[in-house]
């Protein structure tokens, strides 16, 4: 009787009611000589993968994707730190002021000077990052408003949301006093009213007789450039300008007279002044290697000097 009856062993195992995964032993997974369990399914959802059924390679390999996103994610956000910490280091959110110069004779008004930055920076804000700021720009935009400033150089970050901007003053060669009213010019021509230098020791002296409105328009920028000029120029050839005079009766001649010269020089302000000097320096160098001391000299001709 016992050749009709089927084996326990021989009857296959019945897949459980509502599952697509059949009945094993877990202890015979993945063995040798054994059938691999899994499922019928011709998709796995991942969220419902149950980890006995991973080989460890497929485990390592899920492991290896998701250190690569969480080392992703680490590198944006190190990257997005770094950004942000160059952009706050290098914003000017105020303006600190400082003076090059250490040989100014009073004070200086920081704040002041802070403020017309301050202007700029508000007019340009993408400015307020330093390594977007137009320094040229901002020097051309200060001096239009503050003529006595000649430049201004960002020294960078002091502290977070603080900027270190050095600023260079003028310093006057020649000045001039109308109505009342102190003018000064730098070696380079450019005429300004504040000055923080010690007084210069050329002083124009306005012998014109002009009125009001004809001394308004004399102590032109150009006027005061081209008296910056001679004094500068004079001091590259070796000679000091001591005083310069505005004849009677004219607003286009200049008169300067030179330390251990005892006589004057005649300019026009209508004929370049490097010709001029160079003419200058060749006559006072002539008459005095001959001993003769004229009462004046004349070089508003080109090429040509008039005595007397």
């Amino acid at each position: 009787m016992n050749l009709f009856k089927r084996k326990r062993s021989d009857t296959p195992k019945r897949r459980l009611a509502g599952s697509d995964v059949y009945a094993s032993n877990s202890s015979n997974i993945f063995k040798r000589n054994r059938t691999l369990t899994g499922t019928t399914s011709n998709r796995l959802d991942s969220t419902n993968v149950r980890s006995d059924l991973e080989s460890p390679r497929v485990h390592v390999h899920h492991l290896a994707i998701q250190r690569r996103k969480i080392l992703s994610i680490l590198l944006v956000v190190f990257m997005s730190i770094i950004l942000l910490w160059i952009l706050i280091s290098n914003f000017t959110a105020k303006v600190i002021v400082s003076v090059s110069s250490t040989t100014v004779s009073k004070p200086v008004d920081s704040a002041y000077y802070g403020k017309i930055i301050q202007e700029y920076l508000n007019i340009n804000p993408m400015s307020r990052l330093q390594f977007l700021l137009n320094q040229s720009a901002l020097t051309t935009y200060v001096s239009n408003k503050l003529p006595e400033v000649a430049s201004i150089k960002q020294q960078g970050g002091m502290g977070i949301g603080e900027t270190d901007f050095s600023i260079t003053m003028r310093t006057p060669v020649a000045g001039w006093v109308i109505n009342n009213k102190q003018y000064y010019v730098d070696s380079s021509g450019i005429s300004f009213e504040q000055n923080y230098f010690s007084p210069p020791s050329v002083q124009i002296v306005d012998n014109t007789g002009a009125s009001l409105q004809t001394g308004t328009a004399i102590a032109s920028k150009r006027f005061l450039s081209f008296v910056g000029r001679v004094v500068s120029l004079a001091q590259t050839n070796g000679y000091t300008v001591t005083q310069a005079i505005l004849p009677a009766n004219t607003t286009r001649e200049l008169e300067v007279r030179l330390k251990d010269v005892n006589f004057s020089i005649k300019l026009s302000i209508d004929r370049p002044v490097g010709e001029q000097v160079e003419d200058m320096s060749r006559a006072v160098q002539y008459f005095i290697s001959n001993g003769r001391t004229p009462s004046y000299i004349d070089v508003r001709v080109g090429g040509k000097a008039f005595y007397k």
